[in-house]
């Protein structure tokens, strides 16, 4: 099977967009002081600079299973299921060291973020088994954790103890610190492992049999659908979110309070809210052929590099920055938490328009790379360990 144009495009689209928030954690002071999401600080200029890019993991995710399914119609399914068993094992290797280092410029290794790689690699690890299974039962396990995973909110295994840190991997955000060192589950494995699951068994709709009209409509039925059952819930707070929304005394909060949805774990909401307008897009985006859209299709067809190459480059400029303006670079080795005591880096950073600035410019740089490397893997196609990078 060819690539399928739109979602190369889709996928490069959230790519661009999740360097926004890179791009603001390393240059955007208050970064390192507040929680963006945080009505008590935030306002709606910072607010919706962080919401937007909340659409990049979840698209990721579920695109992620789409393409192995897609995988899966070139090569045999014993093939696929040790492809995806020892890709993600890659990519845990490589959230734990390369990704590590990058986020963290720390040489001593005190501080593991377990996010998007780590969740992807675990998701593809259990997948690798999953796929023997009927399809109409991946297609009901997805809807099952994506649906349900909010009924087990309310457990929780307290302590820093192996046990608390299962759980944690499987469904909470927590934070642990044993040896010296500082592991934050952010990504739990259970509901992103639905997401795959759902992305997967989406990939009939690319079979060759399916008619492009036929598809289109699906996805705006499916998309528009999951907007409604979002709006439903969301203002009835009766579930879906252990976060409910409230009204709010400032101007437009409001708002902000009813997109608040929680990211870590991403409950159900937060995947109503970021997966549907997905849907939409790629119904959209289906015989996108513009030269803007193949510039932005080739973010998407190299992923890893782009994802790999940005968090260090804005990393290094971020350090240069920091010393540069006198808050010393040092402080650009993150040891723990993401935010600092209020003190260590007060008055440091940019407003939000050299933020964007600096996200397009290193976004753009970063575009002739890409394009090599991307028709390096087109006229390759038969070198194995291209398809891990």
């Amino acid at each position: 099977m060819s690539r399928i144009r739109s979602i190369d495009f889709v996928r490069g689209l959230a790519m661009i967009i999740m360097a926004l928030d890179h791009a603001r954690d390393y240059f955007h002071g208050y970064s390192f002081l507040h929680n963006p999401a945080d009505l008590a600080h935030t306002t709606p200029s910072i607010f919706f600079t962080r919401w937007i890019t909340h659409f990049c993991a979840p698209v990721f995710v579920f695109l992620a299973g789409t393409s192995a399914f897609l995988s899966g119609q070139k090569k045999s399914k014993t093939d696929l299921s040790r492809f995806l068993l020892t890709r993600g094992l890659w990519l845990v290797v490589m959230e734990l060291t390369v990704v590590a280092f990058g986020w963290f410029f720390d040489p001593l290794f005190r501080t593991f973020a377990l996010q998007v790689i780590w969740a992807l690699g675990w998701c593809m690890v259990l997948m690798a088994g999953l796929i023997w299974l009927p399809r109409r039962f991946m297609l009901l396990l997805g809807l099952a954790l994506v649906f349900g995973h909010n009924l087990l909110d309310g457990i929780a295994v307290e302590g820093n103890t192996p046990a608390g840190f299962g759980w944690a991997v499987l469904h909470a955000f927590r934070i642990f610190h044993w040896g010296g060192a500082t592991f934050l589950a952010a990504y739990p494995v259970m509901p992103w492992l639905g997401v795959m699951l759902l992305g997967y068994c989406f990939g009939q709709l690319y079979l060759p049999g399916m008619e492009a009209q036929k598809r289109k409509r699906l996805l705006l039925i499916m998309g528009v659908t999951g907007i409604a059952t979002f709006v439903f819930l969301r203002w009835s707070n009766i579930y879906g979110d252990p976060s409910p929304w409230s009204p709010q005394t400032r101007e437009g909060f409001t708002l902000l309070s009813f997109l608040n949805t929680t990211k870590y774990p991403p409950s159900l909401l937060y995947l109503l809210m970021t997966l549907s307008p997905m849907l939409l897009i790629l119904a959209f985006t289906e015989q996108v052929k513009s030269a803007a859209a193949n510039v932005v299709s080739t973010y998407g067809r190299v992923p890893f590099l782009y994802y790999i190459l940005h968090i260090y480059i804005f990393h290094a400029l971020g350090m240069y920055f920091a010393g540069v303006t006198g808050f010393g670079w040092q402080n650009m080795v993150i040891t723990g938490s993401w935010v600092t005591d209020g003190t260590t880096l007060k008055g440091y950073g940019a407003g939000l328009p050299v933020v964007y600035a600096v996200w397009l410019i290193i976004v753009a740089a970063l575009y002739p790379l890409c394009r090599v490397y991307d028709r390096y893997k087109l006229s390759h196609k038969h070198q194995w360990w291209l398809s891990y990078l």
